[in-house]
């Protein structure tokens, strides 16, 4: 299961209800922090998250209102001294400017009592465990080395506990073995299988995240069969002319993508003050039922079917 969490919301720049873009993704013991806009800080302690084990970051781009809240957030963590060391993953370009931010602007001081990790990022799984893959994947905007980010759980086989039990295989190293894929002799010297025990494979959930995007004709083969689409909306269509000329979306096109790419879920952020939430939604329904408009401290939850 994925938990997602908009910590920020807004284009640009803040407004009195939205903050700017900062997303939580937890999974399992992980956390990562997409973005960190200004004010991210204080969003997370609104949220009632908090920052235990908040040691991953992942950066979309390296425009400054993804990035200026990583000072704050920074200081703060080595500060209070709460973990050893914290992984930021962005593309050159970003790392460049956080790089200045950090050490030259808010960190100056040797012998900090957390190790942070710049970490440059490429195309393909960049993390991964027995559960499930993290993978990074470019993105078309203004600048280099922008980012968007797959979560995708592994497909799973469930062990079927009942049938074991018809077939006499006791509890113990026996059931072990048939979940590695080795078969075992009982003790009446009958031989079982793993596929005399093993259920049908169960695909995992997909959760797919896009930060500031003008272009989604690349997108389609990461964002495909996606059960959650995380992607900005920052221009309604009337305005698609200045959507292209700044690099970003409108809601007609992130619905678009949604329904080419067979995406089950869609929530648009980065949201302009220069429209009202219901034209958005309006916009975005109308070719995409399944479209919501996330605001601050909106959650979700993808899970995986039973």
């Amino acid at each position: 299961m994925f938990e997602f969490l908009f910590l920020g919301t807004s284009a640009s720049a803040p407004s009195v209800h939205r903050g700017l873009s900062s997303h939580l993704v937890k999974h399992r013991d992980y956390r990562f922090l997409i973005d960190a806009g200004e004010g991210t800080q204080r969003q997370i302690l609104r949220s009632g998250a908090g920052f235990k084990r908040l040691d991953k970051i992942l950066i979309t781009h390296g425009h400054l209102d993804h990035i200026l809240g990583l000072g704050g957030l920074m200081s703060t963590l080595a500060r209070w001294d709460t973990m050893e060391k914290i992984e930021i993953w962005a593309g050159q370009h970003a790392l460049d400017r956080i790089s200045d931010l950090l050490f030259k602007v808010v960190l100056p001081d040797k012998g900090l009592p957390i190790k942070i990790d710049l970490i440059p990022l490429e195309t393909g799984v960049i993390m991964e465990d027995d559960k499930f893959s993290l993978s990074a994947f470019p993105v078309v905007h203004r600048g280099r080395g922008c980012f968007g980010f797959s979560f995708e759980q592994k497909t799973h086989v469930p062990f079927l506990n009942d049938k074991a039990t018809d077939l006499g295989v006791p509890f113990g190293p026996e059931r072990g073995q048939l979940v590695k894929g080795n078969a075992v002799t009982l003790a009446d010297g009958s031989v079982i299988t793993p596929e005399d025990v093993m259920g049908d494979p169960i695909k995992g959930v997909k959760l797919v995240h896009v930060g500031d995007v003008g272009n989604t004709a690349k997108l389609l083969p990461y964002v495909q069969d996606a059960d959650a689409l995380v992607i900005e909306s920052t221009y309604l269509d009337e305005d698609k002319d200045m959507a292209k000329k700044f690099g970003h979306l409108t809601a007609t096109q992130a619905a678009n993508l949604a329904v080419e790419a067979n995406v089950k879920q869609l929530y648009l952020t980065h949201i302009s003050r220069r429209y009202r939430e219901k034209d958005v939604i309006r916009e975005a329904q109308a070719i995409f039922p399944n479209a919501v408009v996330a605001r601050d401290f909106t959650e979700f939850s993808v899970k995986r079917e039973k």
